[in-house]
């Protein structure tokens, strides 16, 4: 089912909607650049409705000659979408409320109301020319009969594609593989998924209705986002890309330097166990595994390290065995025997025990010494 899938990235938007992330003009622009000499199909580039710094951001973005479309993030009112108009943005996503919680708590309105007030915004939206996706909030806690209805509704409306969105992140794989199935047989408009993390399913739900035909894959660097973050970009597109086979378009070459970049705009540290882009996908510390490593590379890799920009390591701690000793003190031009290799593996561990860490590189040294010997002054 995988076809003509398409990467729209919200970091801009829903990734700077993180707590405590705000992104200075300029690494927006720069940001948006990466993003599009990436491969990026969309960006969602913010809110123009919050004017002010906001928006001469957006006006910058639109001014760089992008080969990304350009999308602003708007309430399905008229006021908004004239500001992503005067931002000269080619696309916008009209958003609003389709769970009956939502709809009743958080707006104290009706099913009807939703219905008409959306089509109002994408019928002035279409007038001026524009792209529209139909953001349904909340559509994976919505009533099914519904949510039905409303992608209908837009999609007579004149919506490009419906934009499904799992707010709250409480997806699954298969329920997000056959909620997004049903859409897509019953009314067939083209449909972008759109998921949180909070249950740590984001990209796995992502990978899922792609499969049951979404076309459009939203996503942010490194998956920031509103509480848990979003969908990982990094994540989507080595998924497909080495899992399913598809390629989307995406130099992947670029995958390094765009995540450190939103790290360091973000003040957002990439966790060592990061998926794709952290430190440890390629450090080793178990002797088995170490071994293997050495008589075959890439062992334990489904793609080498140098795609995304990573280093193998192989730690020497607790855990190594014999091969990745000999293999460390080849490293420094040393050569030992098995023997030599058991009682330097002996002190090794009873020192990373006793410093709760792999071991550096002196510290091995001085086992060394301690060991065989220090060498002869001549």
């Amino acid at each position: 089912m995988l076809k003509d899938i398409k990467i729209v990235d919200t970091t801009l938007r829903d990734g700077e909607q993180t707590a405590g992330v705000v992104f200075s003009n300029e690494e927006k622009l720069t940001i948006a650049r990466l993003l599009s000499e990436a491969g990026v199909f969309q960006i969602e580039v913010g809110v123009p409705a919050m004017g002010g710094a906001e928006k001469e951001a957006i006006k910058s973005i639109v001014k760089a000659g992008l080969k990304s479309s350009l999308m602003g993030w708007n309430r399905a009112i008229t006021e908004d979408i004239e500001s992503s108009i005067a931002c000269g943005l080619d696309a916008v996503a009209i958003s609003i409320s389709v769970s009956d919680v939502h709809i009743k708590e958080k707006l104290n309105k009706s099913r009807e109301w939703v219905l008409e007030t959306v089509c109002r915004a994408i019928n002035f939206a279409k007038s001026h020319g524009l792209y529209v996706s139909a953001n349904a909030e909340d559509a994976s806690r919505a009533n099914s009969e519904f949510l039905l209805t409303f992608v209908k509704t837009v999609k007579d409306a004149g919506a490009d594609r419906l934009r499904y969105c799992d707010t709250t992140g409480s997806l699954d794989p298969l329920s997000a593989y056959a909620k997004i199935k049903e859409i897509l047989e019953k009314v067939g408009l083209p449909l972008e998924i759109h998921t949180h993390n909070d249950f740590g399913m984001a990209s796995g739900n992502t990978l899922a209705a792609l499969e049951a035909g979404a076309a459009f894959a939203s996503v942010t660097v490194n998956g920031l986002g509103e509480r848990a973050g979003n969908a990982a970009l990094e994540e989507i597109v080595m998924a497909l890309k080495y899992l399913k086979n598809y390629d989307v378009g995406f130099d992947i070459t670029k995958i390094r330097s765009l995540s450190d970049y939103v790290a360091k705009a973000s003040d957002r540290e990439i966790p060592a166990s990061k998926p794709i882009v952290g430190k440890n996908i390629f450090r080793h510390e178990a002797g088995i595994i170490a071994d293997a490593i050495l008589k075959h590379p890439g062992m334990y890799d489904v793609f080498p390290p140098q795609v995304v920009g990573g280093i193998r390591q192989l730690l020497i701690s607790k855990h190594s065995g014999r091969a990745a000793i000999i293999s460390k003190y080849n490293e420094y031009g040393i050569e030992i025997d098995e023997a030599a290799a058991g009682k330097i593996l002996e002190a090794v561990r009873e020192k990373s025990i006793e410093m709760k860490r792999p071991l550096f590189d002196k510290e091995l040294m001085q086992i060394y010494y301690e060991i065989v010997g220090y060498p002869k002054k001549t």
